[in-house]
């Protein structure tokens, strides 16, 4: 199978949705992006990402029951797929070469003197 590249929200987003204890789904991933971040980010930008990490094969997605709190409307939950956790096992794999790779010279404050 061809590798899919992630970009920095993608990975975000798919990093949430792993971490997540109880059910994922728009609301609950779009907070904790958020608190992770401290970016401010529209609910509408994590839908969109959502449905597009499950198109490529990263997530899979269920209905829930509807509930009276949400008007009868039901939640659309969101669980990480094999491919995904390889996706994320890769990322990870390829950003702790990366940064041993950095001398350590490179890592060190500069000190200024104006």
């Amino acid at each position: 199978m061809k590798r899919t590249f992630l970009g920095e929200f993608e990975e975000i987003v798919l990093l949430v949705v792993a971490a997540c204890t109880e059910q994922a789904y728009g609301v609950t991933i779009w907070e904790n992006i958020q608190q992770y971040t401290g970016r401010t980010i529209s609910l509408s930008a994590v839908h969109a990402t959502l449905y597009r990490l499950e198109e490529k094969g990263f997530l899979t997605s269920e209905m829930g029951g509807a509930t009276a709190e949400r008007g009868g409307r039901r939640k659309r939950y969101f669980t990480i797929t094999s491919y995904g956790n390889r996706g994320l096992q890769e990322i990870q794999q390829l950003r702790q070469q990366l940064w041993q790779n950095i001398p350590a010279e490179k890592m060190q404050p500069k000190l200024s003197f104006s």
